[in-house]
Order: structure tokens, then C-alpha cells, then sequence
């Protein structure tokens, strides 16, 4: 299945149907006086949640979704039908944006989140709800109210745990492939990873989700390499797993460069909780652990731990130091939720 995470569409909810001028018109029956009925209302076009969707693939084939119109009223006091809605189906993590693709509409992060994103118009009023006293045969109907149309963009945004950033060819996609059962494309050249993969892992009966994405590379906030598009995947993360080639001669060079980058790029993600990694120890001696450790809590980072995917070393105990961050942000998801929810 190919990735998309962003795309833009056009909506328009279905107009109201019109309303009828009638009149009963019956054997034996003297005055039978107006009878027209109501319109029906537009369909609306309605966003919501699926299960088992994390892209927007499908809205690169469709991009416009209009709801049906609703029926005309007709004679007997017989309203029309409401047209029929027109629903997107979207992965959770989608946010809906406004034709700027600035001004937020619609944030739908939970499985089972729904909004109504154009209401259908309503039905115009039939000849029957303007009888009166002094005029018991009227002859005017409403036409139904028109729908509201406009250009909206989707942006999906992964719901990880936990985001895994560094430079490229840090073993970002080996570490994912060694600790889940993601398949990420990996091979000796930077950008290897083209698009975010997601991964679940298992700890300690535990289960938690992490995020790949593509790697940073200085200026990567101006758009240098694969720029810092994927970068709003991590977003939600309750934690960053900062992962360093230790083979690199300056690790502290490599920490600064993404560290900047995350900084530039704002919305937070420098100021989540984060571990580095340093990565490869394996084709290291002894002594290079301890001096680019060394190096590297000099320069200011802190929790620092090594690992090396390729050998297996460190896996467990980096995602069990993962693991309260990941505890600590889904209990402050769930204060959130009831405090929306409480009264």
C-alpha cells in the first residue's frame, strides 16, 4: 500500500428539496384546501474514523465527495426523503484543515471520532404551512435552501508512542525491523526511508507503538533533503528516540544537527522527553563507547544508552527506559478525555 499523508478534496453537501404546492383534490370532498408538502433536507458530508486506514491513499483517486439532494415535497402532505450523506473515511490522526491549510477544522485523533464537515441544506416549506384564516388557498412554495460547498486539505498524522528521529543511516529502520514486525526498506544509503513506517512493540507485556520516519539532515527545516515534512508523524509521540551512529566521528556534531532541526520545526518536539541512543556499538571498541558517551552528556544530552541493532545489544533495556514515557503520556491523554467529558 503506497503512503499518502496529505491531500486536498472537495466537498458540497446536498441541497434542500423543494416544496410543493398541492391541493386535495377528491370525490365528494368540497374544500379540500392545500396539501403541499415540505422538502427534504440535503445529505451532509460527514468525516469519520476507521479502523485498520493509516493513509490517504484513497483520496488521491477521489477527490470530490458531494451528498445527495434532498427530494421534493408532493401532494397528501408528503414530505420529501433527506438526501443521502456522504462519508469520508479517514485513519485516526487525520486533521482537517481549511482551504488555507492553516485555519484547523476538525482534529480527529480518536477511533471512533466523527464530524460533520458540510450540512445539507434544508427543505423548502410546501403550500400547506402557509394556510390561514383568511388565506385557505395559498399558492406559494419555498425552494429548498442550497448546501455549502468548499475545498478542504486532510493532513495525517501518525498516532505513535514513541518517534524515532535522527540523521540518515543512524539504523532507525534496523532498530524497527529487530524490535517489531515492520518490514522498512533497508540498505548502506542515506534516505532509505522515503515515508514513515509504523511498527508495535512488546515489553514486559506491554505494548506500545513506534514511528519512523525519514531522516534529518541539516537545513532539513528549508527544505535541504527530504525536508521536515514527516517530522508532524512524531507530533503525538509521548517520547523521542534519538538514534546516533556511534561509527560517525562526531557523535555531538550529529546530536546538535537534529537537535536544531527539531527546534526550527517547533510544535513541541524539542521539548518531549528523549533518549539517545548511541547506536552501532558493535563495530566500536570499549574505549570509542565511553568516549563518545562521554562526548555526548558533555554537549548536554541526557539519558543516554547503548544499543546496537544489528547485534541485538540494548534492545530490552531501551524500550523498558521507553516505557514510562510512553505510561506517563497515555494517562495525560485520558485526564484530557475527562476533562472534556466532565460536566
Amino acid at each position: 500500500m503506497k503512503f499518502l499523508d496529505q491531500a486536498k478534496i472537495y466537498l458540497r453537501s446536498g441541497d434542500g428539496g423543494d416544496g410543493c404546492v398541492g391541493f386535495r383534490r377528491e370525490k365528494y370532498v368540497e374544500f379540500g384546501g392545500p396539501d403541499g408538502g415540505d422538502g427534504g433536507r440535503g445529505g451532509n458530508v460527514i468525516a469519520e474514523t476507521a479502523d485498520g486506514l493509516n493513509t490517504l491513499i484513497d483520496f488521491r483517486y477521489r477527490q470530490h465527495f458531494k451528498a445527495e439532494r434532498g427530494i421534493n415535497g408532493s401532494g397528501g402532505n408528503r414530505a420529501g426523503a433527506t438526501g443521502k450523506d456522504a462519508v469520508l473515511r479517514v485513519p485516526p490522526g487525520t486533521q482537517i484543515y481549511e482551504e488555507d491549510n492553516e485555519t484547523l477544522i476538525a482534529d480527529l485523533t480518536d477511533e471512533n471520532s466523527r464530524v460533520v464537515l458540510c450540512r445539507g441544506g434544508d427543505g423548502g416549506r410546501g403550500n400547506a404551512r402557509f394556510k390561514t384564516s383568511t388565506n385557505q388557498a395559498p399558492r406559494r412554495a419555498d425552494p429548498g435552501f442550497p448546501g455549502e460547498e468548499y475545498y478542504v486539505w486532510l493532513r495525517l498524522k501518525l498516532i505513535a508512542d514513541v518517534g524515532l528521529v535522527g540523521l540518515p543511516n543512524a539504523g532507525k529502520s534496523t532498530f524497527l525491523s529487530v524490535v517489531s514486525r515492520a518490514r522498512p526498506k533497508i540498505a548502506d544509503y542515506p534516505f532509505t526511508t522515503l515515508f514513515p513506517n509504523l511498527g508495535v512493540v512488546t515489553i514486559d507485556e506491554t505494548s506500545f507503538v513506534i514511528a519512523d520516519i525519514p531522516g534529518l539532515i541539516e537545513g532539513a527545516h528549508e527544505g535541504t533533503g527530504l525536508g521536515t515534512r514527516f517530522l508532524g508523524h512524531v507530533e503525538r509521540c509521548g517520547a523521542l528516540l534519538h538514534l546516533i551512529d556511534g561509527t560517525e566521528e562526531d557523535v555531538v556534531t550529529s546530536w546538535h544537527t537534529v537537535r536544531k532541526e527539531l527546534v526550527a520545526y517547533g510544535h513541541g518536539l524539542d521539548e518531549k522527553d528523549e533518549i539517545v541512543a548511541l547506536n552501532k556499538i558493535d563495530a566500536m571498541s570499549d574505549d570509542e563507547i565511553a568516549e563518545k558517551q562521554q562526548a555526548l552528556k558533555d554537549a548536554g544530552a541526557v539519558n543516554i544508552i547503548q544499543l546496537s541493532g544489528v547485534a541485538r545489544t540494548g534492545i530490552d533495556d531501551v524500550l523498558r527506559r521507553l516505557r514510562p514515557f510512553v505510561d506517563a503520556n497515555r494517562r495525560g491523554d485520558i485526564e484530557e478525555e475527562e476533562e472534556a467529558w466532565s460536566p
